[in-house]
């Protein structure tokens, strides 16, 4: 019997991110995939203008409802971004909802990247998705978010032993297990975890690359997730959504880098060329 997730966050029609890269992804991991979506818009809000936007929030209870009727079992429930206070809220109710003793709960706390917030979120934003990684088994911040969980300052690079620090006060929120993306360790980029039930800590790095990408923070919890429901130790988890991140950021360099700007994918990474690695990925799971 297939193992089954929630994806809950938004439909970015176009821009390949968000629903878009996680209900493809963590099915090719051989996980059925149910979504909420928290808002639909026509594409992501990475350099594009005048898209539209349709807030959801009135409905994310409702489908829960119906759902809560159908006595239906989750072994992962998996959220990104959440557009605001009220639907943070309403994540903590379905969290204790259809949470049971063998669901795997991923927060990526979507807040901000590069030291800034994204727009539309203030401080209270922070405090309330604060509680909400307080009520997960495993969160996935970049260091923007590391910064607004913690209230401390942003720091684009940290020593590793600074990473570990914040590690350790991250799971001090709640959560058992801590990861922070977009780590630099000299010439390569990944991620560090910390599993407070062990006091053991991992790393997972590949090249670095300078370009920015967009999407790749979806890829990279997605790809975590899928790999928690499927089985694997925070560990493994760890080494396959880094890997399969860099794959997709080295597929997508060549075009990104000769072609012109309004054929290039400038607004996300082709990983649809990459899905084969990411199965091959899986199957090291039960080996």
């Amino acid at each position: 019997m297939l193992k089954r997730i929630v994806t809950i966050q938004d439909v970015s029609c176009f821009g390949k991110c968000s629903s878009t890269v996680a209900l493809p992804l963590i099915s090719a991991m051989g996980v059925e995939t149910a979504v909420i979506p928290t808002a639909v818009l026509s594409t992501h809000t990475g350099g594009f203008t005048g898209y539209t936007f349709r807030d959801l929030t009135a409905d994310i209870p409702q489908i829960a409802a119906h759902w809560k009727t159908l006595q239906l079992h989750f072994d992962g429930i998996y959220t990104g971004y959440l557009g605001s206070r009220e639907q943070v809220q309403i994540m903590a109710d379905f969290f204790d909802a259809f949470r049971s003793e063998d669901t795997v709960i991923v927060v990526d706390p979507v807040m901000g990247d590069a030291g800034s917030m994204y727009a539309g979120f203030t401080p209270d934003f922070a405090v309330e998705m604060r509680k909400l990684c307080g009520k997960a088994d495993v969160i996935a911040p970049n260091m923007t978010e590391v910064s607004l969980l913690l209230g401390i300052p942003y720091a684009e690079q940290c020593p590793l032993e600074t990473v570990k620090t914040y590690l350790k006060q991250l799971t001090e929120i709640g959560c058992p297990i801590a990861v922070i993306t977009g780590i630099r360790n000299g010439d390569q980029h990944g991620a560090v975890a910390y599993d407070s039930t062990t006091g053991s800590y991992y790393a997972a790095y590949r090249e670095h690359v300078p370009e920015p990408m967009h999407g790749t923070g979806d890829i990279f919890a997605s790809v975590l997730s899928g790999a928690l429901v499927r089985g694997a130790s925070i560990e493994q988890a760890l080494s396959i959504a880094v890997n399969f991140t860099a794959d997709t950021i080295q597929a997508t360099l060549p075009d990104l880098r000769t072609l012109p700007r309004e054929e290039a994918p400038w607004y996300g990474v082709e990983f649809e060329a990459c899905i084969g690695n990411l199965v091959d990925y899986v199957k090291e799971i039960h080996s």
